[in-house]
């Protein structure tokens, strides 16, 4: 929630004390867990915002919503559960940036798609990982979202490959009229390798 909060470029802070003011005036479309179904028919039930959300009883929630209805009413008053697993095995490392003004020119689009393939490639080099999975994700103004993936038979975690990739799975994009409001690349199937492991590939390998 924080990190949508100021897009594209912005930081947000939550402290634990300001968590329930925070929820409240959250529209209900931005929690987690709420998707397009639910929360249309939280509108049906006049709940539009954490707030709106909080004023429901548990009982009036689960006879809505079922067992997933005890899940939002400990949302609405900031508190979760769920255990944090800090030492999990990551499935995949990627970036993306969304803009506050649609892009429409496609020079521009490839050069953030190539800002965005530093990025990750910069975040594979601190757990010395590489992958195989290039994928990248594109969303039109018309809220349209697509991705492309190619897999690699050999490891990837070279700048210039990950830019190589993405570019050619982006020029195979039909982007019509539309303007660019998100861009996204990820590189999943990651191996970690150790540092006497690294070798160097050629361009084409």
């Amino acid at each position: 929630m924080a990190s949508g909060k100021n897009k594209p470029n912005g930081l947000t802070v939550i402290l634990p004390e300001d968590a329930q003011a925070f929820v409240e005036q959250l529209p209900i479309e931005k929690f987690h867990g709420i998707g397009e179904v639910t929360a249309t028919k939280m509108h049906e039930l006049g709940i539009h915002n954490g707030a709106d959300l909080k004023e429901r009883s548990l009982l009036e929630l689960t006879q809505h919503f079922g067992k997933v209805g005890q899940y939002y009413y400990k949302i609405a008053r900031a508190q979760d559960d769920r255990v944090v697993e800090p030492n999990r095995i990551r499935k995949s490392i990627g970036a993306e940036t969304s803009f506050a003004v649609d892009l429409s020119d496609r020079s521009s689009m490839l050069l953030e798609l190539e800002q965005i393939a530093q990025i990750v490639q910069q975040r594979l080099e601190l757990p010395q990982t590489r992958g195989r999975t290039i994928t990248v994700k594109v969303k039109f103004s018309d809220y349209q979202q697509i991705t492309r993936s190619k897999t690699s038979l050999t490891p990837i975690n070279e700048l210039n490959k990950i830019i190589i990739i993405a570019r050619t799975l982006f020029e195979g994009i039909e982007m019509g009229e539309r303007g660019v409001r998100l861009l996204g690349i990820s590189l999943s199937n990651l191996d970690n390798i150790k540092s006497d492991q690294l070798i160097q590939l050629s361009l084409f390998e």
